[in-house]
């Protein structure tokens, strides 16, 4: 929510820079307040660090001192800032209330929100849809499970309105939102494969095992990532069978005819007896990412994806 409030009327004195207030800069030092972090504070927001850094300087500037106290080492509200957060709390949840009014009056004919998802739409997903259906119980929400295949094409075929899907995403037609779930990767094998003894695995341990790998029509850049053709190092990386979904590749891998990369809440859903999850040390962690097409940018989506970077912390970041 992104809005101007400005103090002299139609005909009066145009206001200076400095008499303006953008909810923005509000937002982040609420965020701020919350994370005492500039980093985890740009995560939440889906801005740079130096934006929040920006947004804050701003907000201190119109207000004359320092709301903030920032050191190499830690970061801590001034006691102005203090009895700022306390009076802005509820001042600042009162205009959402208005907003979300507004919004859910809005949303009540533009029809369901449908929702895509790969691999698992569990944990604390499912709890941020609940909360969205009860904000706005006007707008019903629709789940879809997304071929581990083609990650992207329900949403360029509009059959989706959103979708939760593993990154990268390097579409240019597509708007990535929040992203969350940042965990570390797994290695599935086999009960019977020699990697199945082990508590970690090294990256460059993928060059001893066929890699199980996402068929097309996934784009050559993502099928890259969740099956990577050379370790970090450099050394090549034997290719195994390729699969459309996440069920044919964990069927190869309990067959033992190769390992599979897989993000951590998948892992923890999918528990198989024939099937063992081994962390994978040195390479960059997984994450998922709420992503929409820009050409139909609907209320009820930016709706969802303000409901879903209200709570990024529910959802693992």
């Amino acid at each position: 929510m992104t809005m101007t409030i400005t103090g002299p009327g139609a005909g009066e004195r145009k206001p200076t820079p400095t008499g303006t207030l953008e909810i923005r800069e509000l937002e982040c030092f609420l965020v701020l307040a919350e994370e005492l972090h500039f980093g985890r504070t740009g995560e939440r927001l889906y801005v740079s660090q130096g934006r929040v850094s920006q947004l804050i300087r701003a907000l201190e500037q119109r207000i004359g001192a320092r709301l903030v106290d920032r050191t190499s080492r830690r970061v801590r509200l001034t006691s102005l800032g203090e009895d700022f957060l306390s009076a802005l709390r509820p001042a600042y949840a009162a205009l959402r209330a208005t907003v979300d009014d507004a919004r859910a009056s809005a949303l009540g004919g533009s029809g369901p929100l449908r929702i895509g998802f790969q691999g698992v739409a569990g944990y604390g997903f499912m709890d941020v849809v609940r909360e969205f259906e009860d904000r706005f119980p006007g707008c019903e929400t629709r789940i879809t499970e997304l071929p581990l295949s083609d990650p992207f094409g329900a949403l360029h075929r509009d059959e989706v309105d959103t979708a939760v899907v593993l990154l990268p995403v390097r579409e240019p037609a597509l708007v990535l939102g929040p992203v969350f779930s940042r965990q570390p990767q797994y290695l599935a094998a086999s009960h019977r494969h020699p990697f199945a003894d082990r508590t970690v695995l090294d990256a460059e341990e993928l060059a001893g095992a066929p890699l199980v790998g996402v068929a097309a029509p996934a784009p050559d850049y993502w099928r890259e990532v969740q099956a990577p053709t050379r370790t970090p190092a450099g050394a090549p990386v034997p290719q195994g069978p390729a699969v459309g979904t996440l069920q044919e590749g964990l069927s190869l891998v309990a067959a033992n005819r190769g390992v599979m990369l897989l993000c951590h809440p998948t892992t923890q859903y999918h528990h198989r007896r024939d099937v063992v999850y081994v962390p994978v040390t040195g390479l960059p962690e997984s994450a998922l990412g709420l992503v929409w097409h820009g050409d139909r940018e609907y209320a009820r989506v930016r709706a969802f994806a303000d409901a879903v970077a209200g709570d990024l912390s529910r959802l693992g970041l």
